[in-house]
């Protein structure tokens, strides 16, 4: 006869599931970002590969890998690129025959005679090399890095796509709440997912390609790069790409084109500020509202653990953790109420 009944037999292997399940989170977090870019990449797909599957009539396993490589050609082949140019630009700025070294040397003379710090500037800029180097891990670590995380995400999206009934039965079997709350879930998270990805990624090529622009028409050296740096600080709401053009603006002033900086400022700060909030509105109207408050505090979650990344994944978990928050809530509500109903009925 066993020492043990059968809630402390339950309570011993809930034990060992949470032992066990940290055990596996710790060793797998370094594949976190493979994992969470696979659970993104499937709430952005997954309406496209039902409608392939099951109104076209595709082959899944066809449908799959073409959402793979859609994804793979529109958003994983730019980003990179796109972050190798940074890496490289920023870390190379010192090196380069470009204008701002013009601008840094009279900033360290001014410095120098005022502040006494002759390489204010050449120190600063050396730091956010650093930094910006930092932001990048992935980018700029091994290629067998890069390779393994896209590898496993890939194999993880390919057999969420191929198997999703199973995949969804089980999400729903395993859901620490009822089912219809588990349905909630998924709904607000693909919200959240369409908000901070689509939303804001649709408002970060804009807001880039229109500092481009502007930089262009205005003679500010190396339009295009500046327009990358302003899509990656898009994703901050407070910041955002029109506060680029305030030091453009400052620098064409010191250079004695005060008529170009007042027009560049005003091109970022009313123009392409207002198209932003415009964007915004629609995005939220159509999409979800994610509040800056989240975006501002998932950045700073974000940045330490998953370096740029960060900027879409930091916002991401937080809004998936107060959203387990309210689900928790809405459960815990309902647990009262059934027994404040069944304490009246014993009574």
């Amino acid at each position: 006869m066993s020492i043990f009944n059968y809630k402390q037999r339950n309570n011993i292997i809930l034990v060992a599931i949470v032992v066990l399940g940290c055990f596996l989170v710790y060793a797998l977090s370094g594949l976190f970002s493979a994992i969470l870019g696979a659970i993104v990449l499937f709430t952005i797909f997954r309406p496209l590969y039902l409608n392939l599957v099951e109104k076209r009539g595709w082959n899944k396993t066809i449908s799959a890998v073409l959402i793979i490589f859609i994804s793979l050609v529109v958003i994983v082949i730019p980003f990179l690129s796109l972050s190798i140019m940074v890496v490289n630009k920023i870390s190379g700025i010192n090196k380069d025959s470009l204008p701002i070294q013009e601008w840094i040397y009279k900033i360290d003379t001014f410095a120098a005679s005022h502040l006494n710090q002759p390489k204010l500037a050449e120190t600063t800029m050396q730091k956010l090399g650093a930094y910006v180097t930092e932001l990048f891990p992935s980018i700029i670590g091994s290629a067998v890095n890069i390779v393994l995380t896209l590898l496993v995400m890939y194999f993880l999206l390919y057999f969420m796509f191929t198997q999703i009934k199973e995949f969804e039965a089980g999400l729903l079997k395993y859901a620490p709440f009822r089912e219809q709350h588990a349905l909630r879930f998924s709904q607000a998270l693909r919200d959240s997912t369409y908000s901070n990805v689509l939303g804001q990624g649709i408002i970060a090529v804009t807001q880039g390609a229109l500092l481009a622009n502007g930089f262009w028409i205005f003679g500010i050296p190396d339009p295009i790069f500046w327009g990358v740096i302003g899509c990656f600080i898009s994703f901050l709401p407070v910041v955002g790409a029109p506060t680029l053009t305030i030091p453009a603006g400052i620098i064409l002033f010191a250079n004695d084109h005060t008529l170009r900086g007042v027009l560049l400022l005003a091109y970022g700060l009313l123009f392409i500020g207002n198209v932003d909030n415009v964007l915004r509105m629609i995005i939220n109207k159509r999409i979800a509202n994610t509040h800056p408050i989240i975006s501002v505090i998932g950045v700073f979650i974000g940045l330490p653990l998953f370096g740029i990344l960060g900027l879409v994944f930091g916002p991401l978990l937080l809004s998936y953790f107060l959203l387990l928050l309210e689900i928790y809530q809405t459960n815990r509500l309902a647990a009262d109420r059934l027994a404040r109903i069944k304490t009246g009925n014993d009574s």
